[in-house]
């Protein structure tokens, strides 16, 4: 075992679990996901928040069983190295709007890190801005850390904190197996919550049992490996260290080259489309892109991880992790209510706005979260 815990945190090991995952993320497409949207977590969880009517876009609502496995596998990657801790109590209301505001950034672009990284390897160049975004983003974050930004350290907490999150995967697991319905409209007829999408993204998916697995795997890989897109570029800023970007680097070339052989064997799929135009589920506003990437990297950063690498945190026990995934949750919800995220068409009417207030308060918060000044 203690050798296959050194590949793990080798370079190997992280180039290995960012290669799967992008092999795995283009052939999600195939089995059915949208184009350039086989994993993308705030679009899987904005899609579950309105599955749950937290909001009534109705061409994205889905519960995304992916998010589910992401968390069931890190939990057993976390139960088998006895990495399954209960710890909370940082900041948790800080954490819940940081996730709000992350998520409100990223459905201004329209999709979180992965997406965007999966966005460039099928040839979307709007990816550019919104990587470029990002990592601004991140570098305004480290800043803030450098100069004594922190929001505390979490603490022990009883073992039920620990099985939260996994339990409430597994509740929403159960709602998207039997997609009850609880309602009746005035003539009787059954109708949502759990709402589920007839046409547009909410319902573009590969079957549940393949999507639960994928999930799994992935899950598993990113808890063993500490695979996270923020955190990676952190690392280079902060330390010069390049252990994570050499994974983000594998999921990147992988998806590249799984898009380019399976296009190149069924032409119909066309998984590669160079160009800013007329992108699947994408805008060519270049500055709202770069910017809602801003505040989703400025976010990520003050909370410590990017989207996916918050949920394998919540299922190995780490209650501050679930709360901001909450908060993200919550975040795509006030986006779709309040006209805040942007369609195909262009950022939202509200977006803009909503970027810069999110800005403001990131910023405020970094400022002010200081041990030193």
């Amino acid at each position: 075992m203690s050798k296959l815990n050194r590949f793990w945190a080798s370079r190997w090991g992280i180039v290995f679990a960012g290669a799967v995952i992008g092999i795995l993320a283009s052939l999600l497409v195939v089995w059915g996901n949208p184009k350039n949207m086989g994993i993308c977590v705030a679009c899987f969880e904005r899609d579950i928040a309105g599955a749950l009517g937290l909001h009534r876009a109705a061409i994205v609502q889905y519960l995304r069983p992916e998010i589910t496995g992401f968390v069931l596998g890190s939990t057993i990657a976390a139960l088998i190295s006895q990495e399954f801790k209960a710890r909370a109590g940082s900041a948790p209301i800080g954490r819940f709007l940081l996730g709000a505001f992350a998520m409100i950034g990223a459905l201004v672009f329209l999709g979180c890190p992965w997406r965007a990284l999966l966005r460039l390897a099928g040839g979307d160049l709007n990816a550019v801005l919104g990587l470029a975004g990002l990592a601004t983003g991140v570098a305004i974050g480290v800043s803030f850390i450098k100069r004594g930004y922190n929001l505390g350290r979490s603490h022990r907490a009883p073992a039920v904190v620990a099985w939260m999150m996994p339990s409430l995967m597994i509740g929403l697991l159960l709602l998207a197996i039997f997609t009850p319905r609880f309602l009746r409209d005035a003539d009787g007829n059954p109708t949502g919550p759990i709402f589920s999408s007839t046409q547009g993204p909410g319902s573009m998916h590969a079957l549940l049992v393949v999507s639960l697995l994928v999930g799994l795997v992935v899950g598993f890989l990113a808890q063993r490996t500490r695979f996270c897109t923020m955190g990676s570029i952190r690392d280079v800023l902060l330390m010069g260290d390049t252990h994570l970007i050499s994974g983000v680097i594998a999921l990147l070339v992988t998806a590249f080259l799984t898009n380019l052989v399976l296009t190149l064997a069924v032409p119909d799929l066309s998984l590669i489309k160079v160009g800013f135009a007329d992108q699947p589920v994408a805008h060519d506003n270049h500055l709202w892109n770069f910017l809602g990437m801003v505040l989703a990297g400025l976010a990520f950063a003050l909370a410590g991880g990017c989207p996916g690498r918050q949920l394998f945190l919540s299922g190995e026990g780490d209650g501050d992790a679930a709360v901001f995934v909450l908060g993200m949750i919550t975040g795509a919800a006030f986006s779709h209510n309040f006209g805040l995220a942007s369609s195909p068409a262009g950022p939202g009417p509200y977006g803009p706005i909503a970027v810069i207030i999110g800005l403001i308060v990131c910023g405020v918060m970094g400022f002010l979260a200081r041990e030193k000044v």
